[in-house]
C-alpha cells in the first residue's frame, strides 16, 4: 500500500472497504509510532473522516472503534478527537461519540510517563467542555422549540456521560491538574458552566434538571478540592513504625521473632497508637519494601520478610490482646480496609512482583486466624475490582515468570521436608539425598529455600544439619568409584550450600558464634567451621595466608600438586576432601612460585587450574578464597599472577563432565568467588572478566598505588 498521509490510508482502505484488522495491519506497517506508544493524529485523522456527512460513516467508526481497543491509539488522543466536533445538531454522530466515549472512561488511570498523564488531564478538561456545551446546545433547543423527545434524548445521553465522568473523585482530581496546567482552558469551562445554568429553567423534564444541576456542583467544586479536609486519623502516619520495619526487613530476616514483636508493641504504646493504624503502618512498609529491594536475593529476603514473618509477627501481637482476640481480628480487617485505599502502592507491588500480591497476603492472614472468612471475602473481592484496570506486564512475559510471593509460600513447608529428609540416616544409601541435594541446586530454589528459613526462624537448623552432612564423607569405609561419587558431591553440594549461606546471610548470622551449630560425636571442631575462621574472606575480616592449617605435611603437598599436574582424569575413591581442601592453598603456592620463576607457563597453569575446578567445585573455592588472602598482602605489581590464577578459576569449565549437577553448582561457586574477591580487583581497577562489548569501563576509586603493599591493622 503506497501511501502519502493518514488520510489517504483511509480512505484507500474506505475504497477498498477493507476490515478492521486489516485496516490496522496495513497501518501498522507504513507509519511508525510516535514518541509515545500511539500512532499520532491517528484519532483526529479517522473522526474527521468517519464525521463527514449527517451520519458517522460506519466502516471508518469501526476502524476507530479497533484503534481504541487494540490500543494503537491513547485514551487522551480519542478524548481531545472528540472534543472537536462542534456541530451538536447531528445528533447520530454525537451518539456515536459517545458510544466510543463508554469504551474506556470508566477504566481511565494514570500508569503511564509524566507527559502522558498530563495529556489525559488535559483532555479530560476539554471532553468536560465540551460534554457542557453539548448540555448548552440541546438547552438551548428545548428553549427555542418546545419540548421534544429526541432532543431530551440527546441532552440526557451527554448528561450520563458527565455525571460518570465527574462522580469519580479520581477524574475530578484530574481535571483540576489540567486546570492548573492551562487556566485558559479552564475558564472555557466556567463559561459553559454559566451558559448551562442559564439554560436550566427551559427543561421540562425535572429529575432531568435534578441532575444536571448535581453535575453542574460537581464541576464547581473541582477548584476547592485541595481544601477539602479528610478524615485524619485514617491518613495519619507514623514515620517510627515504617522506619523500624524498613530497617528489619533489609537488615535482619534472620532475627527472632518474639523481639521485633517486642520492640513494635514499645513503639505502639510509647506513641499511643491506635491497633489499625499500627497494622496498616506496618503494611505499607512491606509494601514499600517490596518495590524498592534490588532484584535477586534481595528481592528474596523482603518477600519472605512479608509473607511469612510478618504474618507471624501479628499473629504473636494477636495473643497480647488476650480475651479480646476479635477486637484485634476486626483491627486488621480495618487496616486492610486502609490499605485498599492505596491503589498505586498495590499496583506497583503487584507489577512489581507480577501477582496479586494483597489477595496472598490476605490468604495468609486467614490461614493464621488474623481475618475471618467474611471479612477475607470482602476485602479480596474489593482488591479484584480496582485490579481490573490496574496496569499488567504483558501476556508473552507473564507466562515466563513465576511470581516470587507464590514461590516463598511454597518454600516454607519445603524447608521443614529437607531438614527432615537430611536428619534421617543416609549412611547406607545416600545416593536419594544427592537427589533432593541436586533439586535444591537448580535456578533460584537454594535462595527461596534460604529466604523462607530465614524469615521463619531454621535457618540456624539449617546450617547445623548441613555441617553436619559436610561432615558425613569424612568417613571412608570400602568404596567403589559409584560410592567415591556420591560422596564427592555430598561433600561439594554441601560446602557451596553453606558458603552461599554465609555470604548471603553473614551479617545476620556473623554475631552469633557458629561453635555449637554442628555437634559431632569425635568431639572434634567441624572442618567446615575452622575453614570458615581461618580461609574464607568476608568484608571487614582480615585472614592470614600463612595460618598453620594451610601449611599440611610436605608429602600430602607434593602428591596433590603432582595429581593436579597430571592429565589423567582426577581419581576419587578413598579422597579426604576436607584435607585436600586444607592442602590445596600450599598447592597453589608452589603452582604460583614455579609460574613467576618460569618453571610452569601460563598453558600449564590453566591445566592445573581446570582440574581445580572440573569436578570438585570446593577446590575450587578454597583456592580463590586463599588467593584473596594472598593478594591483599601484595603491593600492586605483584598481584598480576594471582589475579590471573583467580580470572582462570573462576571462569566455569565447558565440556562433558563425570559428576552430577555440574551447571548448578559451577553457577554457585562463580556467584561465591565473585563475591570473594570483588574488593582486590576494584583495588587496582582491574576486572574479574572481560568486559563486554560496548560495556563501559567502571570508574573505580582510590586505586591502590604502584609497588605500595597494603598495610594490616594488627
Amino acid at each position: 500500500m503506497k501511501v502519502v498521509n493518514l488520510k489517504q490510508a483511509i480512505l484507500q482502505a474506505w475504497k477498498e472497504r477493507w476490515s478492521d484488522y486489516q485496516w490496522a495491519i496495513n497501518i501498522k506497517k507504513n507509519f511508525p509510532k510516535g514518541a509515545t506508544w500511539d500512532y499520532p493524529n491517528l484519532a483526529e485523522a479517522l473522526m474527521e473522516q468517519a464525521m463527514i456527512g449527517l451520519s458517522p460513516n460506519p466502516l471508518i467508526l469501526s476502524y476507530l472503534k479497533y484503534a481504541v481497543s487494540s490500543q494503537m491509539v491513547s485514551y487522551s488522543s480519542v478524548l481531545t478527537a472528540i472534543s472537536k466536533f462542534d456541530d451538536f445538531s447531528r445528533e447520530l454522530c454525537v451518539k456515536s461519540l459517545l458510544e466510543i466515549m463508554d469504551m474506556f472512561c470508566h477504566r481511565l488511570s494514570c500508569h503511564g510517563k509524566a507527559e502522558e498523564c498530563i495529556g489525559l488531564c488535559r483532555a479530560l478538561l476539554v471532553v468536560v467542555d465540551w460534554l457542557l456545551q453539548g448540555c448548552d446546545w440541546y438547552c438551548e433547543k428545548l428553549r427555542e422549540l418546545g419540548p421534544s423527545v429526541s432532543t431530551e434524548t440527546s441532552l440526557r445521553a451527554c448528561l450520563d456521560r458527565l455525571h460518570t465522568l465527574m462522580n469519580s473523585t479520581k477524574n475530578r482530581a484530574l481535571v483540576h491538574i489540567a486546570r492548573l496546567e492551562d487556566q485558559s482552558a479552564w475558564n472555557n469551562v466556567e463559561q459553559s458552566v454559566m451558559k448551562v445554568t442559564e439554560g436550566l429553567g427551559s427543561i421540562p423534564n425535572q429529575a432531568l434538571a435534578t441532575k444536571l444541576e448535581e453535575c453542574l456542583s460537581l464541576v464547581k467544586s473541582i477548584p476547592m478540592m485541595l481544601s477539602v479536609q479528610c478524615d485524619q486519623p485514617v491518613h495519619a502516619s507514623f514515620p517510627s513504625v515504617h522506619a523500624f520495619v524498613m530497617l528489619e526487613g533489609t537488615m535482619n530476616l534472620t532475627g527472632e521473632t518474639q523481639p521485633l514483636v517486642e520492640q513494635l508493641m514499645m513503639i505502639k504504646r510509647m506513641q499511643k497508637i491506635p491497633t489499625s493504624l499500627f497494622v496498616l503502618e506496618i503494611w505499607k512498609a512491606c509494601f514499600t519494601g517490596l518495590i524498592e529491594s534490588p532484584e535477586g536475593t534481595e528481592e528474596l529476603k523482603w518477600t519472605a520478610f512479608t509473607f511469612l514473618k510478618i504474618p507471624q509477627v501479628l499473629l504473636r501481637l494477636k495473643k497480647y490482646h488476650g480475651d479480646k482476640g476479635e477486637d484485634f481480628m476486626e483491627d486488621v480487617n480495618v487496616a486492610f480496609q486502609h490499605l485498599l485505599k492505596l491503589t498505586p502502592l498495590l499496583d506497583k507491588a503487584d507489577q512489581r512482583c507480577n501477582c496479586d500480591c494483597l489477595g496472598m497476603l490476605l490468604q495468609e492472614c486467614h490461614k493464621l486466624g488474623l481475618l475471618s472468612e467474611v471479612n477475607t471475602s470482602c476485602l479480596t473481592e474489593k482488591r479484584a475490582e480496582d485490579r481490573e484496570f490496574a496496569p499488567r506486564l504483558k501476556t508473552a512475559e507473564n507466562a515466563n515468570i513465576q511470581p516470587n510471593p507464590g514461590l516463598i509460600l511454597r518454600a516454607e513447608p519445603t524447608v521443614t521436608n529437607i531438614l527432615k529428609t537430611v536428619d534421617a540416616d543416609h549412611s547406607k544409601s545416600p545416593e536419594g539425598l544427592l537427589g533432593v541435594l541436586g533439586h535444591m541446586l537448580s535456578g533460584k530454589s537454594l535462595d527461596l529455600l534460604l529466604a523462607a528459613a530465614a524469615a521463619t526462624g531454621k535457618l540456624k537448623s539449617f546450617a547445623r544439619k548441613f555441617i553436619k552432612l559436610n561432615e558425613f564423607p569424612k568417613h571412608i569405609s570400602g568404596e567403589g568409584s559409584k560410592s567415591a561419587s556420591v560422596r564427592a558431591l555430598l561433600f561439594d553440594i554441601s560446602f557451596l550450600m553453606l558458603c552461599h549461606m554465609v555470604q548471603t546471610y553473614g551479617s545476620e548470622v556473623r554475631s552469633r558464634s557458629w561453635s555449637g551449630w554442628a555437634v559431632i560425636p569425635s568431639g572434634e571442631t567441624p572442618f567446615f567451621e575452622t575453614w570458615l575462621q581461618t580461609g574464607m574472606p568476608e568484608e571487614g575480616k582480615t585472614l592470614n595466608p600463612d595460618h598453620p592449617c594451610f601449611r599440611p605435611e610436605p608429602g600430602k603437598v607434593e602428591s596433590l600438586v603432582t595429581l593436579l599436574n597430571n592429565s589423567a582424569e582426577m581419581k576419587l575413591v578413598q579422597v579426604k576432601w576436607h584435607e585436600i581442601c586444607l592442602s590445596i592453598p600450599a598447592a597453589i603456592l608452589e603452582v604460583l612460585n614455579a609460574w613467576e620463576n618460569g618453571v610452569l607457563s601460563v598453558e600449564a597453569v590453566q591445566k592445573i587450574t581446570d582440574n581445580i575446578k572440573g569436578k570438585v567445585c570446593s577446590m575450587a573455592i578454597c583456592a580463590v578464597a586463599w588467593l584473596v588472602s594472598h593478594v591483599r598482602m601484595l603491593g600492586r605489581d605483584e598481584r598480576e599472577k594471582p589475579q590471573t590464577m583467580i580470572r582462570q578459576l573462576v571462569t566455569p569449565l565447558y565440556g562433558e563432565h563425570t559428576l552430577q549437577f555440574y551447571n548448578e553448582r559451577v553457577i554457585i561457586m562463580s556467584s561465591i568467588m565473585e563475591c570473594m574477591c570483588a574488593d582486590i580487583f576494584q583495588q587496582t581497577g582491574a576486572t574479574l572478566r572481560p568486559p563486554m562489548e560496548g560495556q563501559e569501563s567502571i570508574p573505580y576509586r582510590n586505586l591502590l598505588p604502584a609497588k605500595d603493599p597494603i598495610h594490616m591493622n594488627c
